[in-house]
């Protein structure tokens, strides 16, 4: 079943967020040492959050997703190839195919077979093109043919998850859904802004944290920003715009 819609900031955002941040706790058993302790992060407040963002969007007005498209379907469509891929990896293998197929029609009628060669460079093409042809298969059946603007819908779709549905839902619908990938897991706990274990923990969290106002384009700000900025790998700390608001022990100035 689909998670509950939830505002963002509102009450029932921080409930579910309390919810799940509750610690489990138990008797430690005899002759055995307990757990070391790490010293808590001060949780971000929503003035530093509102902070961050107003910056962000001074830097960017209009942030914008990267992943190439012609319409709705082809936006489900990439989203749904992304998934333990580069924007722009699937980019280069979707030009061509999205010259030729736009509806889920076409999609169906290029079949499996006919789909492989032009996602075979994205990783597990395999999977994913069976999962295109079926989703493809069940939006003419159910949706006659259009993308539906449910979440439960879209999650209901072959190789649709959470994320993806987020996506579709802001970039198709204007929803201010926050899609949690792998930048915006990074970025949300390295910061100290939104950590959690997984990616709901997180996407509750900033839905929370995060004021309404920057709420419709927060998910592009967080992803751009861990892709280009905050990165992985030798994050580029000293031209970040929240460098000061930043809680990571290992930040540079």
């Amino acid at each position: 079943m689909a998670a509950k819609a939830i505002r963002p900031g509102g009450a029932a955002a921080q409930k579910a967020v309390t919810k799940l941040s509750k610690a489990k706790t138990g008797t430690a058993k005899p002759g055995k040492a307990s757990p070391k302790k790490t010293k808590a992060i001060k949780p971000w407040t929503s003035a530093e959050a509102g902070e961050a963002f107003r910056r962000f969007r001074e830097a960017m007005p209009e942030p914008k997703g990267e992943l190439e498209h012609v319409n709705i379907y082809t936006l489900l469509v990439a989203v749904a190839l992304s998934a333990q891929a580069t924007d722009a990896g699937v980019n280069k293998a979707t030009r061509a195919l999205f010259a030729i197929v736009d509806t889920p029609q076409k999609m169906v009628d290029l079949g499996e077979a006919g789909l492989i060669p032009y996602i075979k460079t994205i990783g597990l093409y395999r999977n994913k093109a069976k999962n295109v042809i079926a989703l493809s298969h069940k939006l003419i059946a159910e949706h006659g043919g259009e993308v539906p603007r449910l979440r439960e819908a879209l999650e209901a779709l072959p190789g649709v998850g959470r994320k993806t549905a987020n996506v579709v839902l802001n970039m198709a619908f204007g929803e201010a859904t926050m899609a949690v990938d792998t930048h915006v897991f990074r970025v949300g706990n390295r910061t100290g802004l939104a950590p959690g274990k997984n990616p709901l923990e997180v996407e509750l969290k900033l839905l929370a944290v995060i004021p309404a106002e920057y709420m419709y384009h927060a998910h592009h700000w967080l992803i751009l920003h861990g892709r280009y900025t905050c990165k992985a790998i030798k994050p580029e700390c000293p031209r970040c715009v929240i460098n000061d608001l930043c809680r990571w022990p290992e930040k540079r100035v």
